[in-house]
């Protein structure tokens, strides 16, 4: 009796993959075309000027140095090798700001705080890294410059990574932190923040961006304002840009190139069973959750990158659902320039622009009083 009920165990098993394989290209044919109508408008656009051009080969060349020294390392090793490359590529950066590690409900993080910010202030920001990579200590030239542009006590999150551990994890972290914020001071004493962000940049864009409708549909406060620097909207894939900005992507290219050997039916199972989500859950793709009710958000992106449209579709969905959000599109920049700063203008120029966009959303007497 067990040998037959296992049997049909794996026909029923196999019926499901076979089935999804199948239905997987369809799908991806109509969601497609779904969206493509929202591509236009494109967003404010930010040129690049001579002398950031010169700036910028320079930073593209030390990019390729990188990517090559890590070609040399074997498959086994690359994901820790890529780890370590990210967590030591600006140490030669100063950091002016006060970093102090500290545990926010259960999550890793560190307060990176500037001189004369004020501890009531808060930021949360969630660091990008294909949900695999990437730290506080990675992404402190940007939480440095956030606090110092903000005024805000930026809490940069250490959320747990795949392939260690399941998306839902990151997920739970994001939220933890965020609650957790809500209530307590860089001072490391209790109080309630009177102004309150997020900001996240790549995977943690995607992060951003699903925490903001978690956040709408359990009743908990909003932020003030969000900041997504180059999301991951669609974990399908399925923007043109994947495809138009491939070569000009330097950043993402080298990931790209493995993925799109793939058949996207073996993609989209492949995703299903390294996430345990698929690609239409709205955890996973925030452009296909509701983006109604959610709070102020200013999205960037370059006009070169292979995500372009997965940002440009998120802002003009949400748009066209009532909820404030705004596009700005920035001439040959990599994917998440900002983290250059300050070697490179634009990085720098893009930073002061999220400044400029949460000054306008300080949250109010009442919000304090929460």
């Amino acid at each position: 009796m067990l040998d037959g009920w296992l049997n049909w165990w794996w026909i029923s098993v196999a019926v499901t993959v076979v089935a999804g394989l199948l239905l997987a290209r369809p799908i991806a044919i109509h969601r497609r075309s779904a969206h493509a109508e929202h591509d236009c408008p494109k967003g404010e656009m930010y040129h690049l000027d001579a002398a950031g051009a010169l700036t910028l080969r320079a930073v593209l060349a030390r990019m390729r140095s990188s990517v090559k020294e890590l070609d040399r390392v074997a498959l086994r090793q690359r994901l820790q090798a890529v780890r370590s490359a990210l967590d030591t590529l600006f140490l030669d950066i100063p950091i002016a700001s006060r970093c102090v590690t500290v545990d926010a409900a259960g999550v890793a993080a560190e307060w990176v705080v500037a001189k004369g910010a004020n501890p009531d202030w808060r930021m949360l920001y969630i660091h990008g890294g294909a949900f695999c990579s990437g730290s506080p200590l990675s992404h402190r030239t940007l939480t440095n410059r956030l606090s110092e542009i903000t005024g805000c006590a930026v809490l940069a999150i250490d959320y747990r990574l795949l392939p260690e551990h399941p998306l839902m994890a990151a997920i739970v972290d994001c939220r933890s932190a965020y609650d957790w914020l809500l209530a307590h001071s860089c001072e490391g004493h209790s109080a309630a923040a009177q102004r309150l962000y997020i900001a996240g940049d790549s995977a943690g864009g995607n992060l951003t961006l699903s925490l903001l409708q978690w956040l709408r549909d359990t009743g908990r406060r909003l932020p003030d304002a969000a900041i997504a620097l180059s999301p991951i909207t669609d974990a399908a894939l399925l923007s043109a840009s994947i495809q138009y900005n491939y070569k000009s992507d330097h950043v993402l290219r080298p990931l790209f190139s493995l993925l799109k050997r793939i058949p996207w039916p073996l993609y989209w199972f492949a995703t299903l069973l390294a996430t345990r989500m698929s690609t239409s859950n709205p955890l996973l793709s925030p452009l296909l959750g509701r983006l109604d009710g959610l709070p102020p958000t200013l999205v960037q992106v370059s006009d070169s990158e292979m995500l372009l449209d997965d940002a440009r579709r998120y802002v003009n969905k949400a748009t066209a659902a009532g909820s404030p959000a705004s596009l700005q599109r920035w001439e040959g920049m990599p994917h998440v320039w900002q983290i250059f700063h300050p070697t490179l203008p634009s990085a720098t120029r893009a930073l002061d622009e999220i400044g400029h966009f949460c000054a306008q959303y300080p949250g109010s007497p009442r919000d304090a009083l929460d």
